[in-house]
């Protein structure tokens, strides 16, 4: 009975011996940084320089876009067919959170943006998302019918999104694309020098047809509309800017709106605000 009690119990004081020999070598091997004086990279830090190295990496891939074809513009009858977006005081900021950039949600730096002062609530990066895929995923754009996309941040960075841009469907994916943007100012096509987004000059002015029709909407205007009748009444020959809110509440303030519409009765999200106005434009122009 002592036999085999005195065997399992040299048998465990060698594997320990042979586990600390092991432990010994690989602590040997792992190089030593020249700014550390004799002592060896910790498993901590050996792990976050990996992880930068990954995040170096996806970086690399985030910074380029693939772009989806468009079917060709097919006139109706005048050049001047086609709808301009313009997104306003989209919550889109950045932020050092811990040891990396992001751009702050609601869900992920509730904590965070108590820590510092701010509501989570106002942090909605995912209503300016939902926008974007409910126009470069419309009928309306994949017949030509969109010229153009801006969207200006709640802090005033206005940036351009070209109608043939294939954004990520999932918001991280989103969010790493945004950062990208707003920290090198522009975003180019996989195997070319397209810029399929791009950070501009203020104002959105500029870049809005000289004749166009300015209209902005929000539920607290007294102006409440049937949106294909309000189409049809402007006319063919005018071309249409729509500028909608992609904030969680409130309304937009601008001056350069021509009008300011309401077209429910109901408060909309800016995805499904942009539904009726696509789908009311489908409808005039009559394609499917």
């Amino acid at each position: 009975m002592v036999r085999p009690f005195g065997v399992k119990r040299g048998n465990k004081k060698r594997k320990e011996k042979y586990d600390a020999e092991i432990e010994e070598g690989e602590h040997e091997q792992e190089p030593q940084p020249k700014h550390l004086k004799g002592d060896g990279v910790s498993r901590g830090e050996e792990a976050e320089n990996q992880e930068k190295q990954s995040e170096e990496a996806e970086d690399d891939v985030v910074h380029q876009l693939e772009g989806i074809p468009l079917e060709p513009v097919q006139s109706q009858g005048s050049k001047n067919i086609g709808a301009t977006f313009v997104l306003e005081k989209a919550t889109l900021e950045v932020a050092k959170v811990g040891k990396t950039y992001q751009i702050l949600n609601s869900d992920d730096h509730a904590n965070f943006l108590k820590r510092n002062g701010r509501n989570p609530a106002d942090y909605r990066p995912d209503i300016v998302h939902q926008a974007l895929l409910a126009i470069l995923d419309s009928p309306l754009n994949k017949a030509g019918k969109v010229r153009a996309v801006y969207v200006r941040t709640e802090r005033g960075v206005l940036f351009e999104v070209k109608p043939h841009v294939r954004i990520p469907r999932t918001y991280k994916r989103f969010s790493g694309i945004m950062l990208q943007l707003l920290q090198k100012l522009s975003i180019t096509a996989a195997g070319k020098r397209e810029k399929l987004l791009r950070v501009i000059k203020n104002p959105v002015t500029q870049y809005l047809p000289v004749s166009a029709r300015r209209i902005g909407f929000s539920h607290s205007s007294e102006k409440l509309v049937e949106m294909q009748d309000y189409v049809a009444a402007i006319g063919d020959d005018t071309p249409l800017v729509f500028v909608v809110g992609a904030m969680a509440h409130g309304k937009i303030e601008t001056e350069y709106t021509d009008d300011f519409i309401s077209i429910s009765n109901y408060p909309l999200s800016a995805a499904c605000c942009i539904n009726i106005i696509w789908d009311a434009l489908r409808k005039h122009l009559k394609f499917i």
